[in-house]
């Protein structure tokens, strides 16, 4: 069943959030005291977190401007040296040619763009009798192999970059409350849609809240995953359902239990290692009081395939189904009821007493 048809906000957005579904910050710094030259000293970080169409757009500018600084440079020495004053066929006896055939400044761009690329030299090519040439050569080479080696770099590591393993992971559009084993439950559900399993899954969250003063007071929220002591998951390869126990003393027990609580925003973290690079990537989302689902749970998504395979029912995993009260059945004295869960989904209920198996 969709949950958007049962959706229930508890407090209307008049704001925006601190941290986006897909987790971006949306913070902005007003009017921060040395952050242009803390750009400028952290110039490979900014070029890595840099969207990729401005990067291509710096990439050709720097490539442009160089050819440029440079054609201009070869047509001011040609000048300088008498070449374009006379015909490179027939050159005074008298005369040394620094750059044979460069006569205009498209030319001198040509013969930039040709030392740069070292794509070799046609009909112009400079003489090595020239002192001023082989200096200038020398230069735009030892500068262009310094740039393009910069450049080289900051794509290697943009594309290979821990951040393009989070697209994989995907989290619940909303979270629910329900009742576990009688116990009210903040609950959300993350996948992994790639099928290199991630390893060292950790989970953690941080509730920020709304006080007087524009103040923002932030509380540590704990999430375990079910029927796992330990605060890692070793492998994360199904999806895997988190819970927060609501009890008294949780941060959000008086808060889920108000009619208007205020603005708040729960910001989950879930940390990772790739397993084919041993690179740690890190994905974030938040949930709004609005995307908040009172007395819901998830739709089941473990099912088994023609071959007996689990299979996992992505088109469920957003869907939530209203909570169902537990009917009170008597007990038989000789009889002994047990549960069946998949991931903490419960599936059924089984009865084994001395005559038989019954549901």
């Amino acid at each position: 069943m969709d949950a958007g048809k049962y959706r229930a906000p508890l407090l209307t957005q008049t704001r925006k959030r601190m941290m986006t579904k897909d987790g971006h910050s949306t913070l902005h710094m007003d009017k921060a005291r040395g952050a242009c030259l803390a750009r400028l000293r952290d110039l490979w970080g900014c070029l890595i977190d840099m969207q990729w169409r401005w990067m291509l757009f710096i990439f050709s500018t720097s490539f442009l401007l160089h050819w440029l600084l440079f054609a201009t440079l070869w047509y001011v020495l040609a000048d300088m040296n008498g070449d374009l004053d006379f015909n490179h066929d027939k050159p005074p006896e008298n005369h040394t040619i620094c750059v044979k055939y460069l006569t205009s400044f498209s030319a001198a761009f040509c013969f930039a763009v040709e030392t740069q690329l070292t794509i070799g030299y046609g009909t112009m090519y400079p003489n090595g009798d020239c002192a001023r040439a082989v200096f200038l050569l020398t230069a735009q080479m030892l500068l262009g192999i310094m740039m393009e080696a910069f450049i080289t770099g900051v794509f290697v590591a943009k594309i290979a970059c821990p951040k393009n393993r989070i697209f994989w992971i995907r989290f619940t559009n909303l979270a629910v409350v329900a009742h576990v084993d009688g116990k009210p439950n903040l609950i959300f559900r993350v996948a992994n849609t790639q099928h290199t399993p991630l390893t060292s899954i950790r989970v953690s969250a941080i509730l920020y809240q709304e006080q007087e003063n524009n103040q923002i007071y932030q509380t540590s929220v704990d999430f375990h995953l079910d029927g796992i002591n330990s605060k890692e998951c070793p492998i994360f390869i199904f999806p895997l359902t988190y819970y927060h126990s609501i009890t008294p003393s949780s941060p959000l027990a008086a808060l889920l239990q108000q009619e208007n609580p205020g603005h708040f925003e729960l910001v989950v973290f879930l940390s990772a290692i790739h397993e084919g690079t041993g690179e740690v990537c890190q994905k974030r989302t938040s949930y709004l009081p609005s995307e908040i689902i009172m007395h819901h749970s998830f739709a089941s998504l473990m099912t088994f395939g023609s071959k007996g395979e689990y299979v996992v029912k992505m088109e469920s995993f957003d869907n939530t189904v209203p909570e169902l009260q537990t009917a009170i059945v008597p007990k038989n004295p000789n009889s002994t009821d047990m549960g069946i869960n998949i991931n903490g989904q419960h599936i059924d209920n089984i009865q084994i007493s001395e005559i038989g198996l019954a549901e």
